[in-house]
């Protein structure tokens, strides 16, 4: 985590753009924009002011945001149940769908039922997620008018209002990911039906889904589980879009409006978040392996 604060910090602090001549505005003189960089602590040597911010940081301080003077952590905890919320909605529809689909195209490899599976993989990769956003928007919004165009609804206020403002975001952001787990799961499972234990449970007479599910699928986990974890870095890009393309006020409308402002510390903090987020993350589907695959020991 100290490389990923090193880096972040690094990268803003490189990138073209001063966030005191926007805060200055156009008519500002030097001598101006000069006063707002001395008050923001811009004006001092890079490893000052990363080490200022890490120690910061370290205690629990994000700092203040450039624009609106308030904690960065107090803005970061007003946005985070949207995005968390399109997050968890988004990991259980594309897990659900996408290891049943990848298990039975690889059941019925070279079948019409495969190839469907691939080209839905396919489009999942090859379509940005901001379209398939505005055609599930003109869609069930504007043309059907089944959905709400736009917004969020928190869960305390209904479960329905609440899944018809995630169901067509969701399925935007999770088409990518869904593809991502198809094709890994179809070419796990793919890879354990050719083993002799398979041959051997199947010659026994047992059941073709008991072969399938008991047999392959489970000692195909592994591998499944890993991509599932690698793609949640899929999901943390894909959730700034989404959130911009249907106004989810979450973090990733947060960062994008943070990063028109030239607004750091509200930037530093989001990608801290969602770095710590992935690590841990990962860190947990790490230690699963050793609940999957008993032969797996740290």
């Amino acid at each position: 985590m100290g490389f990923v604060a090193f880096f972040v910090f690094s990268l803003l602090y490189l990138t073209p753009g001063d966030p005191a001549a926007v805060i200055a505005g156009d008519q500002a003189t030097v001598a101006d924009i000069e006063r707002i960089r001395e008050r923001l602590g811009l004006d001092r040597p890079f490893l000052v002011q990363f080490g200022t911010w890490l120690w910061a940081v370290l205690h629990g301080d994000m700092g203040i945001s450039i624009f609106t003077n308030l904690p960065v952590s107090e803005m970061i905890g007003q946005r985070i149940e949207p995005t968390v919320s399109l997050a968890t909605v988004t990991i259980i529809l594309a897990v659900s769908l996408a290891v049943p689909l990848g298990t039975l195209a690889a059941w019925r490899v070279g079948s019409w039922i495969d190839r469907l599976v691939m080209v839905i993989a396919v489009a999942g990769f090859s379509v940005p997620v901001f379209v398939v956003g505005y055609i599930l928007i003109f869609a069930f919004a504007l043309e059907l008018e089944w959905l709400p165009v736009q917004g969020f609804t928190s869960p305390s206020e209904g479960f329905w209002p609440f899944l018809s403002h995630m169901i067509m975001p969701a399925s935007a952001l999770g088409l990518v990911y869904m593809a991502l787990i198809a094709r890994i799961t179809r070419a796990s499972v793919l890879e354990v039906l050719s083993q002799d234990y398979i041959r051997t449970a199947r010659a026994k007479g047992l059941a073709e889904d008991k072969v399938l599910l008991g047999h392959a699928l489970k000692n195909a986990a592994v591998p499944i589980v890993t991509i599932i974890g690698i793609g949640v870095a899929l999901l943390i890009g894909g959730v700034v879009v989404t959130e911009s393309v249907f106004a989810i006020p979450g973090l990733g409308r947060l960062t994008v409006d943070a990063i028109l402002r030239r607004d750091y510390p509200i930037i530093q903090g989001v990608i801290l978040l969602f770095s710590f987020v992935y690590v841990v993350l990962n860190l947990l589907i790490d230690i699963s392996y050793t609940l999957l695959d008993p032969r797996i020991r740290y």
